[in-house]
């Protein structure tokens, strides 16, 4: 089960209505939790749960237990989410932060105190000095100690989308020119300081990460996207993750597009990142259905196949997908924010 942002955790803190949720989703091979982020600084909608406060810690153990309890395992995805974040959100409404001080063409969702809600243009943000880079590794590095705390079994770092790590990674919003900036060596240098402390903090075995070589969201894109993540994915052989999480195409759409004259070579990046040992898996997401699963599994372009949206409207996706049962309908009207409604309501079969 892919990460869902969906906004139903107010103070940031999971709640019995997120205990539910997940629940109800535990016979997931595997759930990745919505994106959470590891500081206040790192929020950029409301009502998105965080695991830097003890409240926070403890709400999720609440999740951790319910899952665990049905059978099944979860992942934390730690997100800081940069400048895609408006200065209400932020720590003393400070700007958000950034590689560099370029505002994005991009939302975030706000929660107003009279319980109304909309997506408003993110704020201008500012570049991070030399010093406060290392602070936020350090960030990184704690909220993957409180996961463990939380009881989840494992990190996925959030490096997809055009977040705090998507931002240092892409020549359009990275114009940085010390040693985490210019040569994509440099952009990507945050990113692996990143992997590598969590991976020492908790073991690489409970680390995981996710990317997205072409997809826009948020505003980014790279002048060279395959030698980009060819790169990212050759030095990621070194590190013994759990497995690496690969967003296909444009985010929740086009799983065709690219960035670029030539269309993304996805195979050509695998097997950069490919091991002897045959150790590492492989997951991909994106507009997967039950064919085109069945299809990259037999003809092994993948390990694992991440659902996301299908996860949202049945509760009881695994068993539809073994017996080829139809799909519930997703009303995207529920989608962000809210209740039970659109969340917790949605039929199981026979139910």
């Amino acid at each position: 089960m892919a990460p869902l942002m969906r906004n139903r955790s107010p103070n940031n803190v999971p709640n019995e209505l997120n205990v539910e949720y997940y629940r109800q989703r535990a016979s997931a091979g595997l759930i990745i939790s919505e994106a959470t982020a590891i500081t206040e600084q790192g929020q950029g909608y409301s009502n998105v749960p965080g695991i830097y406060t003890d409240e926070a810690v403890e709400g999720w153990q609440n999740v951790t237990r319910a899952v665990h309890e049905a059978g099944g395992k979860i992942f934390c995805q730690l997100q800081h989410v940069g400048r895609i974040s408006h200065k209400s959100l932020q720590p003393f409404g400070d700007p958000p932060v950034a590689p560099s001080a370029i505002q994005a063409k991009a939302k975030s969702f706000v929660v107003y105190s009279d319980g109304t809600s909309d997506f408003i243009e993110t704020s201008l943000p500012r570049h991070l000095k030399p010093f406060e880079i290392s602070g936020i590794i350090e960030d990184y590095r704690r909220a993957a100690a409180r996961t463990l705390e939380a009881g989840f079994d494992g990190v996925e770092i959030h490096a997809a989308n055009g977040y705090l790590i998507d931002q240092f990674l892409r020549s359009s919003s990275n114009q940085r020119t010390d040693l985490y900036g210019g040569p994509l060596e440099n952009r990507a240098r945050f990113m692996f300081d990143i992997v590598g402390c969590i991976s020492r903090e908790i073991g690489p075995g409970r680390t995981a990460i996710r990317l997205s070589p072409v997809a826009p969201s948020n505003d980014v894109h790279d002048e060279r996207p395959q030698a980009l993540y060819n790169y990212i994915a050759s030095q990621l052989s070194a590190y013994d993750l759990a497995y690496v999480h690969i967003v296909e195409g444009a985010t929740g759409g086009d799983r065709t597009y690219q960035q670029g004259p030539e269309p993304f070579d996805y195979a050509e990046m695998r097997e950069t990142y490919y091991r002897t040992d045959g150790s590492g898996a492989w997951m991909v997401n994106n507009g997967y259905d039950r064919p085109l699963a069945i299809e990259a599994l037999e003809k092994e372009r993948a390990d694992l196949i991440c659902f996301g949206r299908p996860f949202i409207a049945n509760p009881d996706l695994v068993r539809r997908l073994r017996i080829n049962a139809p799909l519930n309908a997703l009303d995207q009207r529920t989608l962000f924010g809210g209740d039970a409604k659109g969340y917790t309501d949605y039929p199981v079969l026979g139910g």
